[in-house]
């Protein structure tokens, strides 16, 4: 275990934001180099459905939280020298030629044109590549509203077909990048990513609840995604992730607990190491925690395109990306330290590794729109009253 804490203050942060209705329910983690330092829930797995209560062994959709682990998957084969990150993504999956650029529509025809380079590996783990998401994205959103192709939470394998908005190397713009990139993994290991994953990361981590299909025991342990109705109070939706997908999705796939993710952002935290297993170099993992964009910036506003699955997001100038993590260039005041690594998932799971204070910590509930501004200020309070507690 790592050194104890004073949890009142968090405790309260947590019971309070379920309380006042920010959200369905919540379970928070933290812990340092040695161990959990802090863990609690609030609320209940399914509104309305259900009295379980939430903790930090209920199970979640960690959606894009997934996405740190396939880079690690794929930082994994970087080292062995299996995969080359300055290689061209269609060399591994041919099937990546086919991706144009969409420049625009006429009406609703879109204008496509081939790309103006072959992106690499290293632009997918940097989102640098040009390809988008629809919620972030209005002219993905058009494309796929006008041509029929589904977004990638479907499951459907047709997701693939959606273009990019800008050249390869042009500009940072979020997208499935990282689902691209799990295809990768798999072309270069000759197995699916399931496997990858659990030989590579949840198996030497024991992780053994974090997974891309539930069994039946974990489904009845796991919260439902939750929407508000029309008279503001959440209600559970049930489930919206296909069980039976076209692709084990590196971008948004996984399931997991707070017990179980914090051991793998402890090996983070602990330069690639835990329990005597080792993920990644310390080399590796330092590289992650830098600046891998060089002079693109992530965009201090993205504005929604679709408001039903996430708001507008503004984390203000001064972040960048490195593999996998969102990065804070200034410390922040009563709160993470520059350069900690973090990121979201789109159902409001959220985690951040300090390595400056010694210090990693992740938040979770199910429910949309992604980063509402309850959720937002939910989630600077927890990591207030955590650094106040330390």
């Amino acid at each position: 275990m790592g050194k104890s804490i004073d949890g009142s203050a968090i405790d309260e942060v947590l019971q309070g934001a379920v309380r006042a209705g920010a959200v369905p329910h919540v379970a928070a983690i933290a812990a340092d180099r040695d161990g959990i330092v802090y863990e609690g829930g609030a609320g209940v797995r399914a509104v309305g459905e259900s009295d379980d209560r939430v903790s930090t062994s209920t199970q979640f959709r960690i959606m894009s939280m997934t996405k740190m682990v396939c880079t690690a998957a794929a930082l994994q084969q970087v080292e062995r020298g299996e995969l080359e990150l300055q290689a061209p993504v269609d060399a591994y999956c041919p099937e990546f030629a086919d991706v144009q650029v969409l420049e625009g529509f006429d009406g609703d025809t879109p204008k496509l044109r081939p790309a103006g380079g072959r992106a690499t590996v290293r632009q997918l783990i940097t989102h640098t590549t040009g390809l988008g998401y629809w919620f972030w994205n209005a002219d993905i959103a058009k494309y796929e509203k006008v041509t029929g192709l589904p977004n990638v939470v479907p499951g459907s394998a047709e997701a693939f077909k959606v273009p990019m908005v800008a050249d390869p190397g042009a500009r940072f713009e979020y997208g499935i990048n990282t689902d691209w990139l799990g295809k990768v993994v798999e072309a270069v290991a000759g197995q699916t990513l399931d496997v990858v994953i659990k030989d590579g990361i949840t198996g030497p981590l024991d992780m053994g609840d974090t997974m891309f299909r539930l069994d039946e025991a974990r489904r009845e342990n796991c919260v439902t995604v939750h929407l508000r109705g029309a008279d503001g109070a959440w209600t559970s939706a049930g489930e919206i992730l296909n069980q039976n997908p076209d692709w084990w999705a590196g971008g948004h796939g996984l399931y997991s607990t707070p017990r179980d993710y914090i051991r793998f952002e402890r090996a983070l935290l602990r330069g690639g190491e835990l329990d005597g297993e080792r993920i990644l170099a310390q080399d590796t993992v330092d590289a992650a925690f830098s600046n891998q964009i060089d002079d693109f910036d992530f965009p201090a506003e993205i504005l929604t395109a679709d408001p039903p699955t996430s708001n507008s997001l503004r984390v203000g100038p001064g972040w960048k990306w490195g593999y996998g993590l969102l990065l804070n260039t200034q410390d922040v005041p009563g709160r993470r330290r520059a350069f900690t690594g973090a990121w979201a998932g789109l159902l409001n799971t959220h985690f951040f590794v300090d390595r400056t204070t010694g210090v990693c910590a992740s938040i979770y509930t199910n429910s949309l729109p992604f980063i509402t501004e309850e959720a937002w200020k939910l989630y600077g309070d927890f990591e207030a009253a955590l650094y106040a507690s330390l």
